[in-house]
C-alpha cells in the first residue's frame, strides 16, 4: 500500500486532471444518447415471441396502431359526432406511416337493398355528406348499429355513446421512438383541432401513444431524479462533514462514474429505457459510500494533527479492503441481473455493476490524488472519546436481551414470511404506468365505456392452401368463439374474424347467419366481399396469401398477467384438441410472456447472489460454523418485504424482481463493516458488551449514514410514473431500513448466542 500511495503522490497532479479530462472526452458522445420506448427493447432479438410476431406482420401486416375514442353523453349518431369522426378518419388517412383507418363512418356495411333483392351491397356505413340527411337517418343508423354484433364492442358501445377510430400503422412503422414522436406530433394537431371544435375529450391508446409515454416518463425521471438525489446527497454530506470538500469530492467520484458509464453505453449503441435512464441515481446510491469512507478517515486523521500525506495513507490502508469487499458484493448483486431475459433489466445490471467497479477505481485512484492537494492546515482539536447518548448501553442491551430479540424477530419473520405464498407476478403493460398517466387513463376509459383495451392475435393454420374455406374449419372457429366467451364471460369482450363476414353474407342470401355447408359458397362470399371493398380496405390482413392461415382478433379487459396466461393457455389447449394448429401473438401476449422471465429473474438473481455472497463471506471471515448467521441478516429484508407484499395483495413486477438481488448486494455492505469491526474487537480480547459498543461507536455512524443515503436515493423512484420504478424504490428503501435494524439488533444477538464462548485470545496467541 505504501508503494501505491507513493506512486499516486508522485503523479497526483496528472491523475487529478487526467481523470476529469478523460471523462469529458467520453462525455462528448452523450450528444448521441437517445431514449427508446419501443416494445422491442424488452425482448431479445432471437426470442421466440419476437420471431412469431415478426412472422405474423410479414403475412398479415401490422396489428399496432392508434386508437382514438370519445364519448357523446347522448349518442354518437348525430351530425357533430359523426362529422368529427369523418374529419379525424380522413386526416389519419393523410398521415405518414398509416396503412389503414377504420371507424364507424367508413365501416364496410354488408347488407341487402329491398329494391335489389338479389344483390349484396358493401358500402360505408355513414354517408359522406351529413348536411343533407334527416333525423330519421340518424335513428335508422343507430338502430342498425346497436343490433349488429360486429359493430357493438368494436366501433361503438352498447349504449352507442362511445365510439372508436383505429388507424393501423404500416409494417415496422413503430420500431423507432423517433417515428412514434413524429406520429404523435401529427396526431396532436388533429386532436387539438377537434377538441377545440367539438368540445369532446379524446382518449388515445395504441403503440405510438404508449411508446411516447415510455419515452416521456424515462426522460422526466432522468432529468428530475438525478439532480434531486445529487442535491439531497450534497446536503447530507455537508451536514456530515461540515466542509465543502466533503460534499463535492465524493459527488465528483459518482459524477465521473455515471457519465463514463452512460458514455460507454452510448458508444456501444445502447439507448436509454425506463430502467437504464436511472443509472445515475443507482450509481450515486451505491458509489458514494466508498468515497465517504475514504474522506471520513482522512478528515479524522487531519483533525488529529496528522500530516496530509500520512492521513491519506492511513485512510487508504484502513479502507482499501472493506471498500474492495463491499464493491465486490454490490457488483455481484447487480451483475446477476445480466441473467435476465428481459433486456432492459439485463442492461441495467451490467451497466450498474460496471459502475460499481468504476466507482471503486476512481475512489482509490483519483480521490487520494485530490486529497494530496488539500494542504490547508487544520486547527488541532482535542480527540475525545466518541460517546453518543444514543449508543450508550448498546452492548449491555444486546447481551441482556439477545434471546428476546431473536424470538421476536423470528416470530415476525415466520408471520410475515407466510405472505410469500400469496405473492403474484404481474407484467401487464398498462399497469406499468401510474393511474394518473394519460395512456393508462385512456385504456381504462376504453375498457369501462366501449370494449377491451388489450388484444390477442390468434392465427389458426388450417393445414392446407385454401383450407380456411372449408366449412368444417369455420365451424371449429365458431365453436371456439362460443367456448372462449363462455370460459371468460367478463374479460373476453369481443372476437372478430372473417367468420363474421361469411356468416353475414349467408344471412343475407340464405336467411341464416350460420357457416355455409358448402365450400363453394364460402369462396363466393369471400370473393364478393373482396370485390365490394374500396382500395385500402382489403382483407389481406385477415388471411395469408395461400388462404391457409386464419386471423382471429380478441379484445380483452386489463387483467393480471396470471389471468392473461390463463386465457392464452385456454386457447392453446382448446386448439390442441383439433386438427388445426394455433399460434398466439400480439404485444399483449408478448408482455404477458414476461411473467415467466420476471419470476426467473427474481429466483436466479437471488440464488446466484446468495451463493456468491456466501462464498465471499466464507473467504473473508473463514468461519463456516456461523456462516448462516453472517448471511441470514441479508436475506431477511427480502423475505420480509416480499412477505408484506403478499399479505397486502401487491404483485411482483420487474421492479420488485430486480430489487431482491440488489437489496442483498447493497445491504451486505453494512454487514461486512459490522463484522470486520466485530471480529477485530473480539480478536483483541474485548468482552461481548465492549465489542458491541466499539462496533457501534466506530461503524454505527457510517452504517446509519449509508442507509440514509441509499434509502433516500432509492425512495425517489416511488415518485416515478413508471410503476416498476415505484415498486422498486419503495421495496428497496423499506428493505434497506429493515436491513440496518436487523444488522444492529438481530445480527449481534445471533453472534452473542453462537459466538460468546469462543476463545479469540487463544486463537490468535
Amino acid at each position: 500500500m505504501k508503494k501505491y500511495i507513493n506512486f499516486v503522490y508522485k503523479f497526483r497532479w496528472l491523475i487529478t486532471f487526467a481523470v476529469p479530462i478523460l471523462v469529458m472526452i467520453l462525455t462528448s458522445n452523450l450528444k448521441h444518447l437517445e431514449i427508446d420506448g419501443s416494445y422491442r427493447i424488452w425482448f431479445e432479438e432471437d426470442s421466440e415471441m419476437i420471431k412469431n410476431y415478426d412472422m405474423f406482420r410479414e403475412e398479415f401486416s401490422n396489428d399496432d396502431g392508434i386508437t382514438i375514442v370519445f364519448k357523446d353523453e347522448n349518442t354518437v349518431f348525430n351530425q357533430k359526432a359523426l362529422s368529427s369522426i369523418q374529419r379525424i378518419t380522413e386526416a389519419l388517412w393523410e398521415m405518414p406511416h398509416i396503412d389503414r383507418v377504420d371507424s364507424i363512418t367508413n365501416y364496410q356495411h354488408v347488407h341487402a337493398d329491398m329494391s335489389r333483392p338479389n344483390d349484396v351491397l358493401v358500402e360505408d356505413f355513414i354517408v359522406e355528406d351529413l348536411t343533407k340527411v334527416s333525423a330519421a337517418y340518424y335513428k335508422n343508423r343507430l338502430k342498425i348499429a346497436t343490433s349488429d354484433h360486429i359493430i357493438v364492442g368494436s366501433f361503438i358501445s352498447k349504449d352507442a355513446k362511445t365510439t372508436m377510430i383505429f388507424a393501423r400503422l404500416e409494417p415496422n412503422a413503430n420500431e423507432d421512438g423517433d417515428i412514434s414522436a413524429e406520429i404523435m406530433g401529427y396526431l396532436k394537431k388533429i386532436i387539438d383541432a377537434e377538441e377545440e371544435k367539438t368540445g369532446y375529450k379524446f382518449w388515445l391508446n395504441g403503440g405510438p401513444p404508449m411508446t411516447q409515454a415510455f419515452v416521456d416518463i424515462a426522460g422526466h425521471d432522468a432529468m428530475v431524479f438525478t439532480p434531486l438525489v445529487f442535491l439531497a446527497s450534497m446536503l447530507l454530506l455537508f451536514m456530515l462533514f461540515r466542509r465543502a470538500g466533503g460534499a463535492f469530492i465524493p459527488l465528483a467520484v459518482v459524477l465521473f462514474t455515471f457519465l463514463s458509464v452512460l458514455a460507454v453505453q452510448t458508444l456501444l449503441g445502447y439507448k436509454l429505457n425506463n430502467f437504464t435512464a436511472n443509472i445515475p441515481v443507482f450509481i450515486v446510491a451505491i458509489g458514494i459510500a466508498d468515497a465517504v469512507h475514504i474522506y471520513s478517515v482522512w478528515l479524522m486523521r487531519r483533525r488529529a494533527g496528522v500530516e496530509n500525506k500520512d492521513a491519506v495513507y492511513d485512510s487508504m490502508k484502513k479502507n482499501f479492503l472493506p471498500i474492495l469487499l463491499t464493491s465486490m458484493t454490490t457488483t455481484v448483486g447487480f451483475s446477476t441481473l445480466a441473467l435476465s431475459n428481459i433486456v432492459p433489466v439485463a442492461t441495467l445490471g451490467i451497466a450498474t455493476a460496471s459502475g460499481s467497479v468504476l466507482a471503486f477505481i476512481i475512489s482509490i485512484v483519483w480521490m487520494p490524488a485530490v486529497l494530496f492537494l488539500l494542504k490547508k492546515p487544520f486547527k488541532n482539536k482535542s480527540v475525545r472519546k466518541n460517546e453518543n447518548i444514543l449508543f450508550k448501553g448498546y452492548g449491555k442491551f444486546i447481551v441482556k436481551n439477545d434471546k428476546k430479540i431473536i424470538f421476536v424477530t423470528s416470530l415476525l419473520v415466520v408471520l410475515l414470511g407466510l405472505g410469500l405464498y400469496f405473492v403474484k407476478v404481474d407484467s401487464n403493460t398498462i399497469r406499468y404506468f401510474d393511474e394518473k398517466v394519460e395512456i393508462r387513463k385512456s385504456a381504462e376509459f376504453i375498457m369501462d365505456n366501449l370494449t377491451g383495451s388489450m388484444s390477442y392475435i390468434l392465427l389458426v393454420d388450417s393445414g392446407k392452401a385454401d383450407g380456411l374455406k372449408e366449412p368444417a374449419f369455420l365451424k371449429t372457429v365458431e365453436e371456439f368463439y362460443i367456448a372462449y366467451q363462455e370460459a371468460f364471460p367478463k374479460d373476453v369482450r369481443h372476437l372478430f374474424s372473417l367468420l363474421d363476414t361469411i356468416k353475414r353474407y349467408n344471412k343475407i342470401l340464405n336467411d341464416s347467419e350460420t357457416v355455409p355447408n358448402e365450400r363453394n359458397l364460402v369462396a363466393q362470399y369471400l370473393l364478393l366481399y373482396s370485390m365490394g371493398l374500396p382500395q385500402g380496405m382489403e382483407i389481406t390482413d385477415q388471411m395469408d396469401f395461400e388462404q391457409r392461415k386464419f386471423r382471429i382478433q380478441v379484445l380483452t379487459n386489463i387483467v393480471d398477467t396470471s389471468k392473461d396466461m390463463k386465457m392464452i393457455n385456454f386457447a392453446k389447449t382448446w386448439w390442441e384438441k383439433t386438427p388445426y394448429k394455433l399460434t398466439i401473438t400480439g404485444q399483449t401476449v408478448m408482455y404477458a410472456s414476461m411473467q415467466h422471465d420476471i419470476t426467473n429473474t427474481l429466483i436466479y438473481s437471488l440464488s446466484l447472489t446468495i451463493l456468491i455472497v456466501s462464498l465471499m463471506m466464507l473467504l473473508i471471515f473463514k468461519r463456516l460454523k456461523i456462516l448462516w448467521i453472517l448471511l441470514l441478516p441479508n436475506l431477511l429484508p427480502v423475505v420480509l418485504v416480499i412477505g408484506i407484499m403478499g399479505w397486502l395483495g401487491l404483485t411482483i413486477d420487474m421492479g420488485v424482481a430486480i430489487a431482491g438481488a440488489i437489496i442483498i448486494g447493497v445491504a451486505v455492505d453494512d454487514t461486512i463493516h459490522f463484522l470486520v469491526k466485530y471480529f477485530d474487537a473480539r480478536n483483541r480480547g474485548l468482552s461481548m458488551e465492549e465489542t458491541f459498543d466499539e462496533v457501534l461507536t466506530y461503524a454505527g455512524r457510517a452504517i446509519l449514514f449509508t442507509t440514509i443515503v441509499l434509502s433516500l436515493s432509492f425512495s425517489v423512484f416511488s415518485f416515478s410514473a413508471f410503476t416498476p420504478n415505484q415498486n422498486f424504490g419503495t421495496v428497496t428503501a423499506i428493505a434497506l431500513v429493515i436491513a440496518v435494524i436487523v444488522d444492529l439488533l438481530y445480527l449481534p444477538a445471533l453472534l452473542h448466542m453462537a459466538d460468546k464462548n469462543t476463545n479469540y485470545k487463544k486463537e490468535i496467541s
